[in-house]
C-alpha cells in the first residue's frame, strides 16, 4: 500500500488541526508534519489529539523533509511566497488559504489589497470543489482550496446553474458560519459571552467570498454572475447554513415544483452514495398542508457537524417565480480540511473516500 509523507504549514489553527485530526484515521498516510512558528507543545495547542504523538516542526525544517504534499493553512499572502519552493522539489501543494483561487492576478489584488507574487502559477492551479472538477484535479500539482462559503453556495447552486434556470444577475445569499470561521486569535466580540446569545454580522458589503462565487458560477455558465452575500457568525463551534435566493427565469417556471427541483439535484448529485459520495439531497416528502412550519424537510447544520458532507434541500416559491435552496456543511471539514483531503485523495489515485466517510455527529 502506498504511503506518503504530508506537510502542514500553519498547523496551530482550526484547518491545520482537523487536518491533522483527519489525516490521523487516513490508510494511506506515512508521516504528519505540522508547522508552528512557535516553541509550541502540539497536544497542548489540539488537546483533543492528546497521545497522538503529532509534534511542531517549523516551515525552514520541513522544507528540508521528503514530502509528497503540503499544505499550506495560513494567512493570505503566505502560500504564494512559499509554494513555488515545494513545486520546484516535486512536492503537491493543497493551498487551503485564498492565494490561488482566481485565475486573473487583477482580480486577486482587487480582492485581496495585494499584488499577487507569483502569479504564473494562478492559471495552473485547479480550482478544488472535488464534485466539479475531479479530471483537472487528478492531474494537477497545485491545488487551489475553495473558501467555506464558496464550496457551500456553489454545490448549492450548481444544478440549477447548469441548466441556465436561473437569472444569474440577482443571486441572494444568507450565509452564517461558526465561531470556528473568525480564527482562533482572541477578539472579544467572538468570545463565549458575547456570542452565545447572538448573531455577529460581518463584511455585509464586499465580502472576499462573494468574488469567488462569482468567479466560479461564470466558470459554469459562461455569464456574469451578480451575487449578494450577506454572512455572519451563529453561536455554534462549528459549521455553515447558507441559505441561498434565485429567480427561476420564465421559460422554466411553468410547472415547476419542490419535486421536480429535488428530481433535477439527484439526477445531477445522486441522493447519497450512488452519486457523488459528500452530496446529499435532503428529499423527505411534505406531510402537513400549506404554510405549516415542518422542520425536517430542510437540512440541519448540527447534523453535518465533524463531517465532509454537504446537505441540501430545496423549495420553490410558485407565486414569486424563486427557488430557495438550504446548503449545510461544516466549515472546517468540506469547507477546508476535509475537502483538501479529499482533493488529495484524487491527487495521488486514492480512494476518494478515504479518511472521510465518517458522518455528523
Amino acid at each position: 500500500m502506498k504511503k506518503i509523507n504530508v506537510g502542514i504549514i500553519g498547523g496551530t489553527g482550526y484547518s491545520g488541526g482537523e487536518l491533522c485530526r483527519l489525516l490521523l484515521n487516513h490508510n494511506h498516510i506515512k508521516s504528519i508534519l505540522p508547522t508552528s512558528r512557535e516553541d509550541e507543545d502540539f497536544e497542548r495547542i489540539h488537546q483533543n489529539l492528546l497521545g497522538s504523538g503529532l509534534n511542531f516542526t517549523n516551515v525552514q525544517d520541513l522544507e528540508k523533509k521528503d514530502l509528497d504534499v503540503v499544505f499550506f493553512c495560513t494567512p493570505s499572502g503566505e502560500a504564494m511566497k512559499s509554494a513555488p519552493k515545494f513545486l520546484e522539489k516535486g512536492v503537491k501543494v493543497i493551498d487551503v488559504s485564498a492565494d490561488f483561487r482566481f485565475k486573473d492576478p487583477e482580480l486577486y489584488k482587487e480582492v485581496y489589497g495585494e499584488k499577487h507574487k507569483c502569479p504564473e502559477l494562478l492559471e495552473e492551479a485547479a480550482y478544488g470543489i472535488t464534485e466539479l472538477n475531479r479530471e483537472e484535479i487528478k492531474n494537477a500539482r497545485l491545488v487551489a482550496n475553495p473558501g467555506c462559503y464558496v464550496i457551500t453556495a456553489v454545490l448549492g447552486l450548481y444544478p440549477l446553474v447548469k441548466k441556465d434556470m436561473v437569472h444569474l444577475e440577482n443571486i441572494v445569499i444568507s450565509a452564517h458560519n461558526g465561531t470556528t470561521g473568525a480564527g482562533n486569535k482572541p477578539k472579544r466580540s467572538i468570545m463565549h459571552a458575547e456570542a452565545a446569545s447572538s448573531i455577529l454580522p460581518y463584511s455585509i458589503v464586499n465580502h472576499r467570498h462573494s468574488e469567488e462565487i462569482e468567479d466560479q458560477l461564470e466558470n459554469v455558465s459562461q455569464q456574469k454572475a451578480i451575487v449578494k452575500l450577506t454572512p455572519g457568525h451563529l453561536p455554534i463551534e462549528r459549521g455553515i447554513y447558507a441559505e441561498i435566493n434565485v429567480l427561476i427565469k420564465e421559460e422554466f417556471r411553468k410547472g415547476l415544483t419542490r419535486d421536480k427541483l429535488l428530481k433535477l439535484y439527484k439526477e445531477c448529485y445522486g441522493r447519497g452514495a450512488d452519486g457523488e459520495f459528500f452530496v446529499r439531497i435532503n428529499d423527505f416528502k411534505k406531510t402537513k398542508k400549506g404554510n405549516s412550519k415542518e422542520y425536517d424537510i430542510y437540512p440541519f447544520v448540527a447534523n453535518v457537524s465533524g463531517s465532509n458532507f454537504c446537505h441540501i434541500g430545496l423549495d420553490y416559491d410558485k407565486k414569486r417565480g424563486y427557488a430557495s435552496i438550504i446548503a449545510v456543511t461544516d466549515n472546517i471539514v468540506k469547507g477546508a480540511a476535509g475537502s483538501a483531503i479529499q482533493n488529495m485523495n484524487v491527487m495521488f489515485g486514492f480512494d476518494e473516500k478515504e479518511g472521510l466517510t465518517n458522518y455528523g455527529l
